[in-house]
C-alpha cells in the first residue's frame, strides 16, 4: 500500500515507511538475484526449512505430492497474491493515506504482535496444521501459500542471473535436481527460468562436475568479448555479500534520511499502543 502511495504521489508515507523500504529492497533483490530473499533472508523460510528437516527425522521421510496435485497447490499463492493486488489496486492514494492515518493503520504492527500474544483457538489450530504440513511436505508454506514469495517469483523473471547448466561438463548424475527444495528439473535444462527457483544454489553446491552448474548472468561457453564482459558468476559468498550490502545499505539510507520510523509524536504513539486491542479495522466498523 505504501509503495503504491509513493508511486502515485512521489512522497514517502508517514506511517510505517520502514515496511515500504524493506518491500522495495526485497523487490530489487529479486530483480538482481531471483528469489534469493526467500532462501537467504526470510525468517519464515528459515522456520519452514527447519520444520521439514525435523519432519524427516521424526517421520523418516518427507512427502512429495504427485505432479497433478503439486501444480494446483503451488498456484494457491498466486491466487492469494491476486486477491491482495485486487484490493490494493482499487485504493486511491487518498484512501491509502486515510487508512494508514486511522488508529488501526498506525498500530497495525502492534495489532499483529497482539494476534500472536493473544492467539485464539481457531488461529492456533490453523497454525498447528501449517506446522504439521510443513513437517510432512518440504517448504509447504513457501511452495503453496506465501503471496510474498509469489510476487518475488514474478519479479525474478526479469533477473539476468540464473542457474545455468553446461551440457558438455554435466555428467548427468541428477544430484542437482534432488538437492533443490523446489523440485526443479535442473539436470534437464540449460538454464532455470522458473519462478519457483529461490537461488538457494543448493544444486550448484551439490554438483560434483566442476563448472557444470553456475549461478551466472551468461552461459559458461560465452566466447565473444562482449559476452565475456557481461558474464558474471556468483558464488554463495558473493550472493550473501550482495544481499547484505543491499539490505544494510537501504536500511542505513532510510534511517539517515528520516524515512524509517513512523512520523508520530511519542506520546500519541504510546497512547495508541495502550489501546491497540480496541482499534478495529476501518472496514469492519
Amino acid at each position: 500500500m505504501n509503495t503504491k502511495y509513493l508511486l502515485l504521489t512521489g512522497h514517502v508515507p508517514e506511517a510505517h515507511p520502514a515496511a515500504m523500504v524493506l518491500f522495495i529492497t526485497f523487490l530489487i533483490m529479486s530483480i538482481l538475484l531471483k528469489k534469493a530473499f526467500c532462501s537467504w533472508l526470510c525468517p519464515v523460510g528459515t522456520l519452514s526449512e527447519n520444520l521439514w528437516k525435523l519432519g524427516r527425522r521424526v517421520f523418516g521421510r518427507n512427502l512429495h505430492p504427485p505432479k497433478w496435485l503439486d501444480i494446483p497447490l503451488r498456484g494457491l499463492k498466486y491466487l492469494l497474491l491476486g486477491f491482495f493486488v485486487f484490493l490494493i489496486g482499487a485504493m486511491s492514494a487518498e484512501a491509502i493515506h486515510d487508512f494508514m492515518s486511522t488508529p488501526y493503520g498506525l498500530v497495525a504492527d502492534v495489532k499483529m504482535l497482539n494476534f500472536f500474544r493473544d492467539i485464539g483457538q481457531t488461529a492456533a489450530i490453523v497454525i498447528s496444521l501449517l506446522v504439521l504440513l510443513s513437517m510432512l511436505i518440504q517448504n509447504f508454506w513457501c511452495r503453496c501459500l506465501c503471496p510474498y514469495g509469489a510476487l518475488l517469483g514474478i519479479t525474478s523473471v526479469f533477473s539476468p542471473i540464473k542457474i545455468r547448466r553446461d551440457i558438455e561438463a554435466c555428467i548427468d548424475c541428477g544430484k542437482c535436481a534432488r538437492a533443490g527444495p523446489s523440485s526443479l528439473a535442473v539436470d534437464q535444462l540449460v538454464q532455470i527460468r522458473s519462478v519457483e527457483c529461490t537461488a538457494c544454489v543448493a544444486c550448484v553446491a551439490s554438483c560434483p562436475a566442476e563448472g557444470a552448474l553456475q549461478f551466472s548472468s551468461a552461459p559458461r561457453e560465452a566466447t565473444t568479448p562482449a559476452e565475456r564482459w557481461r558474464r558474471l558468476a556468483l558464488t554463495p559468498v558473493a550472493v550473501a555479500a550482495t544481499m547484505a550490502f543491499l539490505f544494510l545499505g537501504m536500511v542505513v539510507a532510510a534511517k539517515a534520511t528520516g524515512h524509517w520510523q513512523t512520523n508520530l509524536l511519542s506520546e500519541m504513539y504510546i497512547d495508541l499502543v495502550s489501546h491497540a486491542r480496541e482499534a478495529s479495522h476501518p472496514g469492519l466498523e
